[in-house]
């Protein structure tokens, strides 16, 4: 067994572990008489010895602690990475290892991250669009009920309450709104009307993704007497349900939060957060096409159910009017601006009624 000498070079303070066990001894690295050993440091014993060129030394990555691995499978290993890699220079190994190369050649770095943002745009640019149609494609029925059935229950506990309208008045526009979805692909028994006060989401009507829909008493006491305007507004969401617009905005908001949390990886919560909503937010700029397509939908089914195809394009009036709401599209906007969707819906009942049938 090899004992320490007065003359042994010693390389580096560290801990050696046997073969196949957990157990560590505190120890020194020396080379001695042309050999590398692991030498105890309590008593000098020799714990495991090699030439130079048998001896496997991990390369350096940051501060991570390098490990020499002896040929009888005993390892040492030492955070003193800088003695290791001037032991390393001594018996003729230069290099430190590519990726500690990399970590201090900051422009390389550099060139990698913006790869990384590059390669992580084209995914979202191309491979998330055709993965969110596969998903939509595979989703089965029980999916968007669930979905529906989940969101409405936690909107109901939270933000909607029983509606206030009268009898009359919730007859006549589920009247209406049964004329519409007999029109629709899926059929009338395809969707179900429901209605509720708004509370904080105000004047509003929105569809989940299994047809449920829901309009609150706001969105009708807003637009008055005018049912047939109710209906068109009705027929846009059944657009949205048709289209499968809930279900793709679902699917990309969640593949937006995966690639976020694939490019910043462990952030902290309230980062991750941040990121995720972000990128939810981010996604939502898909809802310009979907909005014009939805509206497109309705005139068309309005004109089919017999109404004045049109009549959204009276709700976008007085969103106007009423509220105020001149804005236009913008490449920072979400939703198409209304002047604009007023006019874009007048002029494609305009050209249904050009086109022969």
């Amino acid at each position: 067994m090899l004992i320490l000498a007065s003359d042994d070079r010693p390389i580096c303070r560290g801990d050696w572990h046997p073969r196949s066990s957990s157990r560590s001894v505190e120890a020194r690295l020396v080379e001695a008489d042309g050999q590398v050993a692991a030498v105890a440091e309590e008593g000098g014993a020799g714990l495991a010895s090699a030439g130079f060129p048998d001896l496997d030394v991990s390369p350096r990555v940051g501060s991570i602690p390098r490990r020499i691995e002896f040929p009888d499978g005993s390892l040492f290993e030492t955070t003193d990475n800088d003695a290791i890699d001037r032991f390393l220079l001594v018996n003729g190994r230069k290099r430190a290892g590519l990726v500690h190369g990399l970590e201090r050649f900051h422009p390389r770095l550099l060139v990698f991250v913006i790869a990384g943002f590059l390669l992580s745009g084209l995914v979202y640019r191309y491979a998330l669009p055709v993965l969110v149609e596969v998903a939509v494609a595979v989703t089965p029925p029980v999916v968007p009920r669930l979905m529906s059935v989940s969101t409405l229950e936690t909107l109901d506990r939270t933000v909607l309450d029983e509606t206030k309208l009268d009898e009359p008045k919730r007859r006549a526009i589920s009247e209406g709104f049964a004329r519409i979805a007999a029109q629709s692909a899926r059929g009338a028994s395809a969707y179900a009307l429901n209605f509720r006060e708004g509370g904080a989401i105000g004047p509003n009507a929105f569809a989940l993704p299994d047809g449920t829909l829901i309009i609150t008493d706001e969105l009708v006491e807003l637009v008055g007497d005018d049912t047939e305007m109710l209906v068109g507004v009705l027929a846009h969401e059944i657009g949205h349900v048709e289209l499968e617009h809930s279900l793709r905005q679902i699917y990309r908001a969640a593949g937006m939060a995966g690639l976020i949390m694939l490019i910043a990886g462990d952030v902290g919560d309230s980062v991750e957060d941040l990121l995720v909503q972000g990128g939810g937010l981010v996604a939502l700029s898909y809802s310009r096409a979907a909005e014009t397509a939805a509206d497109r939908h309705s005139v068309e089914l309005m004109e089919k159910a017999g109404y004045d195809p049109a009549a959204i394009a009276r709700f976008f009036e007085i969103l106007e009017k009423k509220l105020g709401d001149t804005s236009g599209t913008n490449i920072l906007s979400t939703h198409p601006g209304t002047p604009e969707r007023k006019k874009a819906i007048v002029d494609y009942q305009a050209t249904l009624r050009q086109t022969p049938d």
